[in-house]
């Protein structure tokens, strides 16, 4: 189920934005799809605003940290 798309990625951290159509929550495992790349991992942590969060609604965008570069557009699922 696609929850989110990728809205940039700030490397020197290794972060993506995600903008969410759908709930996101720590611990939920995601894959990250686009180009060439497709990965999956669980969600660690994840911040709003710089403030960290547990849960993250349908149009929240949050900062999640990402095992692999990945680029605006790539779409976001949750597995």
């Amino acid at each position: 189920m696609e929850i989110g798309i990728v809205t940039n990625y700030f490397d020197h951290v290794g972060a993506a934005a995600v903008k969410l159509s759908k709930e996101l929550k720590v611990g939920d495992k995601i894959k990250i799809k686009g180009g060439n790349v497709e990965f999956e991992q669980v969600v660690e942590g994840m911040q709003i605003n710089k403030k960290e969060v547990s849960k993250a609604k349908a149009g929240d965008e949050v900062g999640v940290i990402v095992s692999k570069k990945v680029r605006k557009g790539y779409k976001v699922f949750r597995v």
